[in-house]
């Protein structure tokens, strides 16, 4: 297999909303997505992927911001990919190139948050060295 790791342009940016509908579970409809995802690629916000020959397998969303505790950050979200290709060290691979994507742009910290029940997650994110620095809260309004 012959996998690559790219930043997905802009426009084509509703490419990726099949693979956050299974990260989500279908939580949001497309037209809802469509349109978040209009204006989240107007903000600090870009999408890396991870393809198998030209079929996207993997996703990484990327914010980009300085931190008064950490300085320039990356922040990795709705990180996804596709169950047959997890299990593999894909996944570290894809980290790796985020990383070095993060500090060609200048930044020195990477950050994410990740769902409490999400179990496999942690361990992952442990191993790739992050550490819980706090708790992420959310309310709606």
């Amino acid at each position: 297999m012959s996998f690559s790791f790219k930043i997905i342009d802009k426009k084509e940016i509703n490419t990726i909303i099949p693979l956050i509908q299974k990260l989500t579970n279908n939580a949001n409809s497309d037209a809802v997505l469509k349109a978040r995802f209009a204006e989240m690629v107007t903000e600090n916000y870009e999408c890396a992927g991870v393809f198998d020959c030209d079929v996207l397998i993997g996703i990484s969303g990327l914010w980009f911001q300085t931190r008064h505790y950490a300085g320039k950050s990356m922040e990795v979200d709705h990180v996804y990919i596709e169950e047959k290709y997890q299990g593999q060290g894909l996944g570290k691979q894809f980290f790796k190139w985020l990383y070095d994507y993060a500090k060609r742009k200048g930044c020195n910290t990477s950050e994410l948050n990740t769902y409490v029940q999400n179990y496999p997650s942690h361990k992952f994110y442990y191993n790739e060295g992050y550490e819980i620095y706090g708790y992420h809260f959310y309310k709606k309004f």
